[in-house]
């Protein structure tokens, strides 16, 4: 039987770690050639040459997203080396996460300015680039599917007001570039990872390991019981193989629940944590915390009360 996407050509930005690492992995495993980006080539070659250990084909370029020269040559390349086409995109470069972590205890005000471009310049202005780009070629062929990766951060505060605002209009990227390609057969869908185990996630942790600040040990918590990067590589197969992908063009897809819908684990045989459930979510809160382990897994907080939740009006 052959790999689900053989023959098929996928773009990764930021692939030289963590969520767009996983995504490539998952991505080459399903038989696909798989162009990955990012800013320091030796990096690159060490995920491409991981990532073709599992089959397909890797190819990594060196390219900062916040620069329109470098994405238009991107895209130029795989024009002239695979006959035009592409089928997957996937909007992941991110280069703020330093800068959050240098700034945590900082409102916006005390912040240094320069923080709005260090986390949107890449991980907004980025992501509508590669968008422009790739859809220039998904388009003439009647089909392809983009995600941009974006999280609940855009939906309540999380970290810092530049990081909200971003992930909100990463989703509002999504919902609004999906209104204009649908009736061209291209599919735009925000993805919502959970609490994932990166690399610098877990450097962080083990540099915080002692420590006592309560938002610390609430992140602790989650990471522990956090998925893998490769959850997110699995959604994005599973949604290149949907045969009724554009009835989901448009939406913001949670990683727990794409799990859900096709049936999945993560690599290491875990179900994928539903951040959704109301166990997970009372074992966030510190007053009700003693709840959470009475009350069944498959309870789940409703899509219309976060609608409610955040509601502008």
């Amino acid at each position: 039987m052959a790999p689900p996407l053989k023959g098929q050509v996928c773009v990764v930005t930021g692939a030289s770690r963590g969520i767009g690492h996983g995504i490539a992995l998952q991505l080459c495993e399903a038989g696909a050639t798989v162009y990955i980006t990012g800013r320091h080539l030796d990096t690159l070659q060490t995920t491409a040459q991981e990532a073709q250990s599992r089959g397909g084909r890797c190819v990594p370029v060196v390219c900062d997203s916040s620069r329109e020269s470098d994405v238009q040559s991107l895209f130029e390349q795989v024009r002239r080396e695979q006959k035009g086409r592409l089928d997957v995109l996937v909007n992941n470069a991110y280069a703020g996460i330093q800068t959050i972590m240098d700034n945590k205890e900082k409102t916006f005000w005390e912040s240094p300015a320069s923080v709005w471009d260090d986390l949107n310049n890449v991980g907004l202005r980025g992501h509508y680039l590669c968008s422009v780009y790739g859809a220039r070629l998904m388009v003439p062929a009647g089909r392809g599917l983009i995600v941009v990766i974006s999280s609940v951060g855009g939906l309540q505060y999380l970290f810092n007001v530049a990081y909200g605002v971003g992930k909100a209009a990463c989703d509002r990227l999504a919902v609004d570039c999906a209104q204009e390609l649908r009736r061209h057969g291209v599919s735009y869908v925000s993805l919502w990872p959970g609490v994932v185990q990166t690399e610098m996630m877990k450097e962080f942790m083990t540099k915080e390991e002692s420590s006592e600040d309560p938002e610390v040990k609430q992140i602790r918590s989650l990471f522990s019981s956090g998925e893998t990067p490769e959850v997110s590589g699995k959604c994005v197969v599973a949604l290149a193989t949907d045969p009724n992908i554009l009835s989901l063009s448009g939406k913001v897809l949670l990683s727990c629940d794409l799990a859900r819908r096709y049936g999945f684990r993560d690599v290491d045989g875990r179900p994928v944590q539903d951040f959704l459930s109301l166990s997970t979510i009372l074992s966030t809160t510190s007053r009700l915390g003693w709840l959470s382990s009475y009350v069944p897994g498959f309870l789940r907080m409703p899509k219309w009360i976060m609608t409610l939740y955040t509601s502008k009006f």
